[in-house]
């Protein structure tokens, strides 16, 4: 079933951002180097963390706001170089309401639907900043939908990675895959 089948089932549809409406053009290698630099500053070891681990780091060393404003800057940017991909087409053509809940922070996401005329169409934007869990914790989805006016059993999440497919599980929300599948996120 292609995404856009038995739309009319659903009362709102929420979206992923990157590698579902847009590809952000971000250096994750970059960021991630950038953010280690952040505690080698404050002289923390954060040696075979991730990014996610990073985050994680940050809120036990109350380094979350320096880390947040270093990753952001990185998103910022690549929203306002990211390529809009072909789903993006249909958020303009939605007789519900339509969200967007992501892993990048809510400015970049503002800035990447602003850059594509995109905004407009949006009635709701929650990104990892916007709430106190991200990703797949299901409250980023919950707080999207509260903010649509819409129940989790009337609404459908879209996204490209098997994170979002669990957020929604967790949320339960129904679950599109863009492209047929995961990419692994």
């Amino acid at each position: 079933m292609s995404v856009s089948e038995g739309l009319a089932d659903y009362d709102a549809i929420v979206y992923d951002l990157d590698g579902t409406l847009v590809d952000l053009v971000v250096n994750w290698g970059e960021v991630a180097d950038d953010a280690a630099a952040v505690f080698e500053d404050a002289g923390i070891d954060a040696d075979g963390r991730d990014l996610w681990g990073m985050l994680d780091l940050a809120d036990e060393h109350g380094l979350r706001g320096e880390l947040e404003s270093v990753i952001a800057e990185h998103e910022r940017s690549g929203a306002q170089l990211s390529e809009l991909l072909a789903l993006a087409e249909d958020v303009a053509d939605h007789a519900v309401p339509v969200g967007v809940c992501s892993l990048n922070c809510e400015a970049a996401v503002r800035a990447a639907l602003d850059a594509h005329s995109l905004a407009e169409h949006v009635d709701a934007v929650v990104g990892r900043d916007t709430v106190a869990t991200r990703k797949p914790d299901p409250e980023p989805l919950l707080a999207t939908l509260r903010e649509l006016g819409v129940e989790p059993d009337r609404a459908l999440f879209v996204g490209d990675s098997r994170r979002d497919e669990r957020t929604a599980e967790r949320a339960g929300v129904d679950f599109r895959y863009v492209d047929g599948g995961p990419s692994g996120h």
